[in-house]
């Protein structure tokens, strides 16, 4: 059970309503917006931010689908690893791809770029002090200096609000896999649920 109580949508601001279309969504895809409803400035906030984050980036969606769920595996958020973005499968991105995830370097069917932006991803979640100017330089071989930075960003966004979903423990609506309580979960083990975005 979730650990922040879940506002009912019918609660929300009526402006955070609008920006979300949460009256559109279903319970998963109204998120973590749910808890975050109780603060409604901070959570219009954070909406225009990741909307920026997406709308204005200039990476494939499916590099950034990959990058979220292997931060997600780091992280170990649940409701994070459950959920394939269509935007992301409209771009290419398949179910063979994310159990590459589990050996990304090892993987024929990533792309040299795909492989650098995860392997950036993994030091940002579990080491961040280990990046070094090596590091940079070889996304440097794949990547322009914007589209680091913007890389660079969603991970930081993925890191910390995957890290609070976690923490917030928003399990329930999720497949029997990922609602378990101890113990690491994979994106590339369970049954995924697919949502608009």
């Amino acid at each position: 059970m979730s650990r922040i109580q879940k506002l009912p949508v019918e609660e929300w601001d009526p402006s955070l309503r609008a920006m979300t279309m949460a009256d559109d969504g279903t319970p998963l895809e109204q998120g973590l917006m749910r808890m975050m409803a109780h603060m409604p400035d901070m959570a219009k906030a954070m909406v225009t931010f990741s909307g920026a984050l997406l709308r204005n980036n200039p990476l494939p969606r499916r590099l950034v689908e990959l990058v979220r769920l292997r931060v997600a595996f780091h992280n170990q958020c649940r409701s994070c690893m459950a959920i394939r973005y269509q935007s992301a499968v409209d771009d290419g991105m398949t179910e063979g791809m994310v159990c590459s995830l589990e050996r990304p370097q090892d993987a024929s069917d990533l792309t040299p770029a795909e492989k650098a932006a995860i392997h950036y991803a993994d030091l940002s979640s579990t080491d961040h002090l280990s990046i070094t100017d090596e590091t940079i330089e070889e996304l440097r071989e794949h990547f322009s200096e914007p589209e680091i930075v913007a890389l660079g960003m969603v991970i930081a966004f993925f890191l910390g609000y995957g890290r609070l979903a976690a923490a917030w423990n928003m399990i329930e609506e999720l497949p029997e896999g990922f609602q378990v309580k101890s113990g690491t979960v994979a994106p590339w083990t369970e049954e995924s649920i697919l949502v608009r975005g």
